[in-house]
């Protein structure tokens, strides 16, 4: 099944490491409408806390931001994916969460029992999409069999040290957004000397750089973390940079190998 109805900024809020709601809260009111947590992270309910100060403060409308959260892998048995979903929506503060992953398929994964419990959550109100996370092209073709659900999104490392093959293409070919986190390689692209040279040229950062060529691409919008309002400002203003092909090119012929979150 294809043509999930979600879509997504193309760029936003990765909040991994953040406690802070007023950092939430700032990117809402700074333009952000696409947060994303997870249960491991143990901060939704600061995600939940700064969403519900924007909204408060009318900063936002609810019905304009996705808010992300994902099951972790030691939680993907049909009883704790509902479990701990419930778990999920009570710190966020949200009857229902716009899109929840699969987080990685390993330890308690099993495609033919975790999935038909996140189809559950959809039909039981807890979320409005299912999406997954760190998987390989056969594992989505996996999950595509036995969802009923479409997969709504896909969540992977993405980065100019790390391009995974094959992912982009399966999500053009299906319809739905890949999602790319670290983004600005664990703040390694500064010192990356073709994304600095690309950098020079235009007058800008690196990390812009890296943000523009990834907004560059076709189907893939990506999640930077922020805390301070200068860099989520900056953040947001990266995808206006226009790079040459010449320059996505360079980035496209980078040695892709340098993982940060291997399995």
């Amino acid at each position: 099944m294809d043509a999930p109805s979600l879509e997504f900024p193309p760029v936003g809020l990765g909040t991994m490491g953040i406690d802070d709601p007023a950092v939430i809260e700032t990117a809402l009111e700074l333009g952000y409408r696409h947060l994303d947590t997870a249960q491991i992270y143990e901060n939704e309910s600061v995600v939940g806390e700064g969403l519900a100060r924007a909204l408060e403060s009318n900063a936002v409308d609810r019905d304009d931001v996705t808010v992300a959260t994902k099951v972790w892998a030691d939680s993907l048995a049909p009883e704790d994916v509902r479990r701990t979903t419930r778990e999920s929506r009570e710190r966020l503060g949200l009857e229902t969460v716009d899109l929840i992953y699969v987080h990685r398929p390993i330890d308690t994964y099993d495609p033919e029992r975790t999935l038909p419990a996140f189809d559950d959550l959809v039909a039981d109100g807890f979320t409005r999409h299912v999406g997954v996370s760190n998987f390989t092209v056969d594992e989505l073709e996996r999950a595509r069999e036995i969802l009923d659900e479409p997969i709504a999104a896909h969540q992977v490392e993405y980065h100019p040290l790390f391009q995974p093959e094959g992912l982009l293409e399966h999500a053009r070919e299906h319809g739905y957004p890949l999602v790319g986190y670290a983004p600005l390689s664990g703040g390694r692209v500064r010192d990356v000397e073709a994304v600095a040279e690309v950098a020079a040229k235009h007058d800008t950062t690196p990390e812009a750089v890296a943000l523009a060529w990834l907004a560059s691409k076709e189907g893939l919008v990506t999640i930077p973390k922020a805390s301070s309002r200068a860099h989520l400002e900056a953040n947001l203003e990266a995808v206006e940079l226009e790079l040459e092909s010449a320059d996505i090119g360079r980035i496209d012929g980078l040695e892709r190998e340098e993982e940060l979150f291997p399995e």
